[in-house]
């Protein structure tokens, strides 16, 4: 049996009253009536503005100027088991520049795309080229509707000629009839009966017929000209009802009252075909040369109508061959002539409306969903025997970089590390933070491995224990923002802060080639803060401290309390708080990663394995400080729960080939969607660091894998495919947000990205085998069960 193909159509589509949403719909059955192999879905465009009743077949929503939705979409594509994807593009149905936004879509897709093309400009502006030589790109095959496009893509587009097909736009297939019947069933007058119809604009020239009626309507007093459509949307939106107006004031001065009639109405297809057919003479007044297509002249043509059009491109080849009649734009005396031949030259009149009603079966929706079949197994085979995407990312450095500290030094000057740049440059407004000093102590000393780099370090750390030691205040907690006058803007920073600050001492205290005097003043000012850290109630405070802590008792400092305090723990039916009152650092850190596990146990669920409803920001670094605490104390419970919660991580944010950090614009809720941006590449650096941690302590190659693909998201695997670390300077970029890259290079960024690569570093030496094929997760369109159920035995 062969396989059901199955085709995904991007488009606008019924019941939103749009000419594109029309001819999506109309396709889709045509393929459908034409192949009953075939399954159909399609991905709407829509206005937030606009709220419709979809029907079934309605899969996807892309709000048009969202540009996280057409990612979004992008990662639905990929997941949807879509054969085909069937694209129909207009610049003015999708967001950005000249409609860029599509391209966040196309660029993230592994599937052929098809493109029906509704416009192709002959002399586009710059940034309408750069768009339709893109969608050239992506698309495995163009299909246009006029031989005038397919001459204009390969001339001024340079198109190869392999990828362009030639169908034309469908036509519903009637009987070659009369009017009089038609104009019975809808109680219409007109002897004759003049019709211009679609979605009312500017564009459509329909003051050219009105000027030039009174000549005709001198002679023929009963006729009648039917203005068929209701305003087009964007232009009620923008200009409200100013052009309809204008007509119909004038009809007024042109005193054609009883003659013209303005039916104020978006018709559905079966009306709107009946409306044709009653009619004599269709009218097509377009002021655009540049009309590569027209969906109303099709269907005039295909149902037999007599034609009078202004010359654009497609009206051109279509009229050509005696079809119909063209006048030049805006020749009034023209119209009024060709409108009072047809009228008295019946026998020339139908055999002009003949010819267009043959020249219209070949464009019949069956024929046409006949050739799209087609085109879809030309292009599938083709695509499946040369593949478009084989490896977005073939870009990636094969090696890590090489330690760079020329920003970071950059940043730092006599006081401490400025926080922020502007395109590089330090702006010194922004002032320092205590935040970035601890971290900075982590980063370097993970980076010192003997005498000789403490001592090219020495000068920065001097610097940074000399700024934690100005910024602790009397109880022991940390001041956090100081201005660059040198004054602090708090009277304490938040626990967030005075974690990192306890994360960069522990480094500073296990660090054995720092001298002595430098570690002495780490382990005071920790042991000035052990009040504050031990009543912390902020769960990534709590997670900063024990790595900061880990790092301390793993020195050696306070062992000689541990055992008695761990043994009584495990021995004893006593609650937690029986440690509470004991100072020792051993203590606090158990005490917290025993609320962390509470944490865990109270929000927990079958498909949501982390420690709180929402997962925001410095995640990995919950999970690492539990694989940290199970290190030290071996306590199986930390390790289970400590790996459980960093597989969620991975199955949340991994795409099969990159990792999709939670970004901060709204975070990630139970039941809720991912959002995509703006993403911050401290969650890449904590992820490495995480997994790093995991692959030491489970053995485990995907987590050294995985390190490697996180720490990647700086050089380019990432949604955007952009590279965010600056090989010259040692700079990293700020983030990844809707609009791209942040092109700042702050503190924060540097110091996540050093930190990173110096835990990736201990382990350059093992080659890495993918091996490893991870969940790819649905960017929050549907819960999945995590990859490690926390009941899971090891």
């Amino acid at each position: 049996m062969n396989k059901q193909l199955r085709v995904l159509f991007i488009g606008t589509y019924v019941p939103k009253e749009c000419g594109i949403a029309t001819f999506t719909s109309d396709l889709l059955n045509s393929v459908l009536g034409e192949n009953n192999d075939v399954h159909c879905e399609v991905i709407v465009l829509s206005d937030p503005s606009e709220t419709y009743n979809y029907p079934e077949e309605v899969v996807f929503q892309i709000r048009r100027d969202r540009i996280e939705d057409y990612y979004s979409a992008a990662d639905y594509i990929n997941q949807s088991g879509a054969d085909i994807v069937c694209l129909q593009h207009e610049f003015g149905l999708f967001g950005g520049d000249a409609g860029d936004y599509i391209f966040a879509l196309l660029s993230g897709i592994n599937k052929p795309v098809i493109t029906t093309m509704h416009t192709v400009i002959r002399e586009p502006d710059p940034e309408y080229r750069a768009s339709t030589e893109k969608l050239i790109r992506y698309s495995e095959k163009l299909v246009v509707m006029s031989q005038s496009a397919v001459n204009m893509l390969k001339e001024v587009y340079k198109a190869p000629e392999d990828k362009i097909e030639l169908i034309f736009h469908g036509v519903p297939d009637y009987p070659f009839n009369n009017c009089s019947k038609y104009k019975k069933m809808l109680n219409l007058k007109g002897a004759p009966l003049i019709l211009t119809f679609g979605l009312l604009s500017q564009n459509k020239g329909i003051e050219s017929v009105l000027e030039a009626l009174p000549g005709v309507v001198s002679q023929y007093p009963d006729l009648i000209y039917l203005v068929l459509g209701a305003t087009h949307p964007m232009v009620k939106k923008i200009n409200g009802e100013s052009y309809r107006h204008y007509l119909e004031n004038k009809v007024s001065e042109l005193g054609l009252e009883n003659n013209v009639v303005f039916h104020d109405k978006f018709v559905e297809k079966e009306e709107l075909c009946n409306y044709i057919l009653a009619s004599d003479i269709y009218a097509s007044p377009y002021l655009s040369r540049e009309q590569i297509v027209s969906g109303a002249l099709t269907y005039a043509m295909g149902m037999g109508k007599a034609i009078v059009s202004t010359p654009y491109w497609y009206a051109q080849e279509m009229l050509s061959e005696n079809r119909g009649l063209l006048v030049d734009f805006g020749d009034t005396d023209g119209f009024k002539k060709s409108l009072l031949y047809l009228i008295e030259n019946p026998e020339e009149c139908n055999g002009m409306r003949k010819k267009a009603y043959d020249f219209g079966r070949k464009m019949t929706w069956k024929n046409v969903g006949k050739e799209y079949n087609t085109v879809f197994d030309k292009a599938l085979k083709n695509y499946n025997t040369h593949p478009g995407i084989q490896n977005r990312f073939n870009f990636l450095p094969i090696q890590l970089p090489e330690i760079k500290l020329d920003h970071l030094k950059l940043l730092t000057d006599d006081v401490g590390i400025i926080q922020h740049t502007n395109f590089g440059i330090p702006a010194r407004r922004y002032g320092y933070s205590t935040d970035d000093v601890g971290r900075a102590l982590v980063a370097l000393t993970q980076l010192i491995d003997s005498q000789k780099k403490a001592e090219e370090f020495r000068r920065l750390i001097t610097t940074y224990m000399s700024f934690l030691e100005h910024a602790q205040t009397d109880t022991g907690h940390f001041h956090n923002f100081m201005s660059y006058k040198r004054e602090f803007l708090d009277e304490k920073g938040s626990e967030d802060t005075l974690g990192r600050a306890i994360y960069g001492l522990g480094h500073v205290v296990s660090c054995p080639y720092l001298s002595k005097n430098i570690r002495t003043l780490a382990n005071t000012l920790i042991s000035k803060s052990r009040q504050e850290i031990k009543n912390l109630g902020s769960p990534r405070a709590k997670a900063y401290t024990m790595c900061g802590l880990y790092e301390m008792l793993r020195a050696g400092v306070d062992a000689d309390e541990f055992e008695s305090v761990f043994n009584s723990r495990r021995d004893t039916v006593k609650s937690i708080d029986s440690l509470v009152d004991k100072d020792n650092f051993e203590s606090i850190f158990i005490t917290h990663a025993d609320s962390l596990v509470d944490l865990y146990e109270a929000n927990h669920k079958e498909d949501w394995n982390w420690f709180e409803p929402t997962v925001t920001y410095s995640n990995a670094k919950l999970s690492e400080s539990l694989l940290l605490a199970y290190n030290y104390t071996k306590d199986r419970t930390y390790r289970k729960i400590g790996l459980a919660t960093l597989d969620f991580l991975t199955e949340i944010q991994w795409r099969g080939d990159f990792f999709d950090l939670v970004g901060n614009h709204g975070w990630y809720s139970y039941n809720g969607k991912i959002p995509l941006f703006d993403q911050q590449p401290i969650e890449a650096g904590y992820l490495t660091q995480a997994y790093i941690s995991a692959y030491e302590i489970a053995h485990e190659r995907k987590y050294l894998e995985l390190a490697k693909y996180s720490f990647e998201y700086f050089l380019g695997r990432n949604r955007l495919r952009t590279v965010m670390y600056d090989y010259s300077t040692g700079g990293v970029f700020d983030g990844l947000g809707s609009d791209g890259m942040n092109c700042n290079q702050g503190a924060e960024s540097v110091i996540c990205f050093l930190m990173a690569l110096s835990s990736l570093n201990k382990h350059t030496n093992e080659p890495i085998i993918v091996a490893f094929q991870p969940k790819v997760s649905d960017g929050g369109l549907q819960k999945k069960k995590s990859l490690l159920s926390i009941n899971q035995e090891e």
